[in-house]
């Protein structure tokens, strides 16, 4: 299909080939906060490799790694558990910390910086008011969230606050992996996670972990309350475009409560790049929803900079659509 896909786009007089004369703005891009980190354990902690010291470096590695690569911003983002194990006691403060040395980062090099604030999701409503403190006070572009928040999934109505406000103040919620609950790690992986560790994690246990997110927060019933509020996903939305159909003829069957589940991904939810750079994947997205959702990042550091953005210049899009997913999408959606 995304043979026939091309050759009819070349066929229309698209450039295939060309990179498109626009900026480049990648809005998966990770860093990590010391103190903060010093709360990851186990397989999420530090472990002193090349990684880490991308992860740590907010100056000259990083801008010189997206220069080789013609990366002109990246929308930072706290990796991965960020503040959601925090504990109820220390969550509040310690996130609102990370929030302000990540805000002067980006205010030093505002050309080059912007950011998605982490949230104490211990705290539902302290976490909805640091959204609000640094979209205002700093001039972040929403929040991140990684995996579930100490075990729950966010949508649990005690979380409604933080959609409710993200509505409010015009700014989405970016849903990213995390570990897999270990009761679901062991049931599902345990047998092989010796031999492939990551399957655990990007290979498999991420993409079912968050595209569970996204689908029960559709079934929640957020999206009726709060009919504005946009949620992004990377990784191509966790398989979610490719099933669509599926899902959405499966939840009309009899039986079901009355549900447009297709309607409300594909006006609701963007999608991104990060760290899936496949032609299959992105033309599967952009025929399910249309690419003004779809959004460039790369997944910095646990992906390098080129990858991304030299798949780009070959995409069987037209210019145009290039230069939406490279940075107008984002400078529409995040008003950059």
């Amino acid at each position: 299909m995304s043979c026939l896909l091309g050759i009819a786009w070349r066929k229309r007089g698209c450039l295939v080939n060309k990179k498109p004369n626009c900026p480049i703005i990648a809005i998966e891009e990770h860093y990590w906060d010391p103190e903060l980190a010093k709360h990851f354990l186990g397989i999420e902690a530090a472990r002193g490799n090349e990684t880490d010291e991308r992860l740590y470096d907010l100056g000259a590695l990083r801008l010189k790694e997206m220069d080789e690569a013609g990366v002109d911003m990246q929308v930072l983002s706290h990796g991965a558990p960020a503040a959601q194990k925090l504990p109820l006691d220390i969550a509040a403060e310690l996130t609102a910390h990370v929030n302000d040395r990540l805000a002067k980062v980006c205010a030093a090099n505002p050309k080059r910086f912007a950011a998605f604030a982490a949230l104490p999701t211990a705290d539902p409503q302290a976490a909805a008011d640091e959204l609000e403190r640094t979209v205002t006070t700093h001039g972040f572009k929403g929040a991140m969230i990684h995996g579930l928040a100490n075990g729950e999934f966010l949508d649990n109505k005690k979380f409604w606050p933080i959609f409710a406000r993200a509505e409010k103040l015009d700014v989405p919620i970016y849903f990213h992996p995390s570990l897999p609950d270990p009761r679901v790690s062991e049931a599902y992986y345990q047998d092989y996670a010796k031999d492939f560790p990551l399957v655990v994690r990007p290979a498999w246990g991420f993409t079912v972990e968050t595209a569970t997110q996204a689908i029960r927060l559709v079934l929640s019933g957020v999206f009726d309350a709060h009919p504005n509020l946009k949620i992004i996903l990377g990784h191509f939305g966790e398989t979610l475009p490719f099933l669509l159909w599926r899902i959405d003829h499966s939840l009309k069957r009899p039986g079901q409560k009355p549900l447009n589940f297709r309607d409300i991904f594909c006006k609701n939810f963007y999608v991104t790049t990060s760290g899936f750079f496949s032609n299959p994947a992105l033309l599967c997205c952009v025929m399910e929803m249309g690419v003004d959702h779809i959004l460039f990042a790369v997944d910095w550091p646990f992906v390098m900079n080129p990858l991304g953005v030299d798949w780009m210049q070959t995409v069987p899009l037209s210019d145009a659509d290039k230069a939406k997913i490279l940075s107008g999408n984002a400078q529409r959606l995040l008003r950059l």
